[in-house]
């Protein structure tokens, strides 16, 4: 599902808002969703999931195309980790 079709399910189901407003109210959500993670802190929507950050630490890594070895900083990368009732939602359709 792409984010315009997501909108546009918005848009049907609340038959008072315009497509740009819902588009609107989808982006401060995401907005939100990352300068949250970009201080550092987590966002946890009950029965949907958690979005935290994860370290990476420093390692050595290879040029697959010189072969020379190549140092790779540490980093923060984004995680996102399923809350149980997606998680069982997802499951039980199999």
């Amino acid at each position: 599902m792409t984010k315009s079709v997501l909108i546009e399910k918005i848009s049907e189901k609340l038959e008072g808002l315009s497509k740009k407003q819902t588009e609107v109210i989808l982006e401060t959500i995401f907005d939100s969703i990352k300068d949250s993670l970009a201080k550092g802190g987590k966002v946890e929507i009950r029965g949907f999931g958690n979005f935290r950050l994860r370290n990476r630490n420093a390692r050595k890594a290879r040029n697959p195309k010189t072969g020379a070895g190549v140092d790779v900083p540490p980093k923060k990368v984004p995680y996102f980790k399923v809350g149980k009732e997606l998680r069982e939602m997802v499951n039980s359709k199999f």
